[in-house]
């Protein structure tokens, strides 16, 4: 697959993840207060959206790549390793998903979906004997030139007003 179609694929994801957010704000919530017992959710949610913001933050292909970048490793090997940190990230902060909005966490599966296939599709466009680097380098260049469209910054934006819709 080519880079246009791999930007084509980005900006639909990037667009229906808008569309959701935007039909989501534009709803009526109902905003839990105490549940039956009595109990306060509201620490519990706003620690939710927290953990989530920095899921997102972990996952973007630019953070990931800075934190788990090792030299001498092949593009599979390195492209192996990428993708086993974004699952770990994602089932560690799973349970998060009880405490926020479906609309919040199909956006964090969706960003992590949309992570792990730019880069099966950049390593998959890699010649045979590339390295981990040349793979690191390729992701970063794609991540550069999605600034607009770019999932991880409107998941944010769409986490921080929840939480923010939360506080009030």
């Amino acid at each position: 697959m080519d880079l246009n179609m791999i930007t084509l694929i980005v900006a639909t994801v990037a667009l229906l993840i808008a569309l959701g957010t935007f039909y989501f704000w534009n709803s009526e919530r109902r905003k839990p207060k105490k549940d039956d017992s009595g109990f306060n959710t509201k620490p519990l949610q706003l620690q939710a959206y927290e953990r989530l913001a920095m899921l997102a933050e972990r996952i973007a292909l630019s953070n990931l790549i800075s934190r788990v970048n090792q030299g001498g490793l092949t593009a599979r090997e390195m492209q192996l390793l990428l993708l086993e940190s974004i699952k770990q990230e994602y089932e560690y902060n799973a349970t998060q998903q009880i405490y926020v909005s479906p609309v919040a966490w199909d956006a964090i599966k969706k960003l992590k979906d949309q992570n792990m296939l730019i880069i099966n599709q950049v390593a998959a466009a890699m010649p045979p004997d590339g390295n981990g680097i040349d793979l690191n380098r390729h992701l970063l260049d794609f991540a550069m030139t999605q600034k607009k469209g770019d999932l991880h910054t409107i998941v944010l934006e769409a986490l921080n007003y929840e939480a923010k819709k939360l506080m009030k």
